[in-house]
């Protein structure tokens, strides 16, 4: 009684009109800020936080929640229609969303994208209702080495694994790491790669980065008229496309646990969530439908979507019950929780019961609000594809610009956003992949700070970095990453040498 007798004492207030107004505004909004390339929920949010300074607090909170979930689900619908993914987190979903949407299958890559988002939102909600607690005890197992070795876990996975020659993989992910070294040192407060630039000193961010590399080039395709939209190749989709669901189960239990234990550990979030579910899900399928992933495939848009929405209600975890925000997210709804006078830790579970329980309910509302909405909204963003070529792409340009310049009111940024869409776009022409350099501006700092802590706390010795049974773990999986390309190249000069008998010796 103890852990549902403030869950059920809570759910009455979900009744109040207001509350249920605040949700169904919430969620709409959210869609609406993920689907604009350069706007992020962590913006909607921040700008929200002020105008509910005179609402009760479940009402305020019940808008965030609906902000938070409706955004993740929102930058899948950019993604899979134009290519831009219009949230950090919609990175990995361009990979067979769009291609799906190019195949004639547009309907059916948003109702994929919708339920697995709803359904990731629901199980979050749900663990973050019954598991809050010992979910956090886990997060604070890992050391910085731990730390050190999952960053590089995460960089070695995208670079080897996305890209079809991995030294362009690598190529990419290394110009991500010098652009993450980009402003003041955290550790020591010295200038690195600053220029005298002051915009450069808090270094560059993420979302003039991705809008720069994802939303640029294929704005310029479709002025060029190289874009599939400009050309004319992408249709709808039939309305009543048969597809069998209950294949997608094993992705979503998967991806549903990847984006629950990167939402409960800190600095992560659901970008890099949705990029591991979708190499797990590719590392789960069969080895001659391996090659179809990047191609249209409907696990490979289901797993990240689920991914980054898990995300969500972990990330809150340890902020609601330590008071340790995981992402930036997290740190903006601490901030709205004490703008209402609540105070996050443990003493928020007992003081103000009601209303952070009422909170953990407004996630999982949300969740099947966000379905509801999406699935009357997917004949509005369909229509994405009859406008204007000509007209889309300046749209888009402006967009990413008005979105650019109000993350920070910056002119400099705005600049910076349009030179690495030049960048992106020579990137496409060279095949280089775009993702593991802004995986690497993520994951990057986050590495040499967790190694530079180590190597501190342990002073100098090196064997802290592989004390610990999780450490071990990690440096396992990045050998067996690095050994793939080695591996499938010994297996496909086997192959060729030994001719058809080789397939038969496989399958016995």
């Amino acid at each position: 009684m103890d852990l549902f007798g403030p869950i059920l004492s809570a759910a009455p207030q979900l009744l109040d009109p207001s509350v249920i107004l605040a949700m169904i505004v919430g969620t709409a909004v959210g869609i609406a800020v993920g689907a604009l390339p350069g706007l992020s929920a962590t913006m909607g949010i921040a700008v929200l936080i002020p105008l509910t300074f005179s609402m009760s607090p479940l009402v305020a909170l019940g808008m965030i929640a609906g902000i938070y979930n409706g955004a993740m689900y929102g930058g899948s619908i950019p993604a899979i229609l134009l290519r831009i993914p219009g949230t950090p987190a919609g990175i990995a979903t361009v990979f067979d969303g769009h291609e799906m949407a190019k195949q004639g299958r547009a309907r059916l890559a948003l109702d994929i994208s919708l339920v697995s988002s709803s359904l990731g939102s629901a199980v979050s909600a749900l663990a973050l209702l019954f598991l809050a607690p010992p979910l956090a005890a886990v997060a604070l197992k890992f050391s910085p080495a731990d730390y050190f070795w999952l960053a590089l876990f995460g960089l070695t996975t995208i670079s080897v694994l996305l890209a079809d020659n991995p030294a362009k993989g690598f190529l990419s992910a290394c110009l991500g790491l010098v652009l993450g070294m980009v402003g003041i040192d955290g550790l020591t407060g010295t200038e690195r790669f600053a220029f005298g630039q002051l915009d450069l000193l808090s270094g560059i961010d993420i979302v003039v980065l991705l809008t720069g590399l994802y939303a640029i080039p294929p704005a310029i395709d479709l002025m060029l008229g190289g874009n599939p939209v400009a050309k004319g190749e992408l249709e709808l989709g039939s309305k009543r496309e048969k597809f069998r669901w209950s294949s997608l189960i094993p992705t979503w239990i998967r991806s549903s646990i990847i984006g629950l234990v990167v939402g409960l550990i800190p600095a992560l979030g659901g970008n890099i969530a949705a990029i591991l579910a979708w190499n797990e899900q590719r590392r789960a399928t069969p080895e001659k439908d391996k090659p179809n992933y990047g191609k249209g495939m409907p696990e490979g848009l289901a797993a990240p979507e689920c991914a980054n929405n898990a995300d969500t209600g972990a990330t809150l975890i340890p902020a609601l019950t330590l008071g340790v925000p995981g992402n930036a997210v997290a740190a903006v709804i601490l901030g709205a929780l004490l703008v209402h006078g609540l105070r996050p830790g443990p003493e928020l579970f007992r003081d103000n019961a009601d209303t952070v329980y009422g909170f953990m309910l407004t996630m999982l509302v949300t969740a099947g609000l966000m379905y509801i909405i999406g699935k009357v909204g997917a004949r509005a963003f369909i229509n994405v594809l009859r406008l204007p070529p000509r007209l889309l792409g300046p749209m888009i340009l402006a967009l990413t610009t008005v979105g650019v310049y109000a993350v920070h009111n910056s002119i400099f940024e705005v600049w910076l956003m349009l030179g690495f869409g030049l960048l992106g776009f020579l990137m496409e022409r060279l095949s280089i992949p775009t993702a593991p350099a802004v995986l690497a501006v993520i994951l990057g700092p986050m590495a040499e700070e967790s190694l530079r802590r180590a190597l501190l706390i342990s002073r100098g010795d090196a064997t802290y970095l592989v004390a610990s049974p999780i450490s071990w773990i990690l440096v396992a999986l990045i050998l067996i990453t690095l050994m793939t390309p080695l591996w499938r190249r010994m297996r496909a000069r086997k192959k060729a040498a030994g001719g058809p008998e080789v397939p038969a010796t496989d399958e016995a």
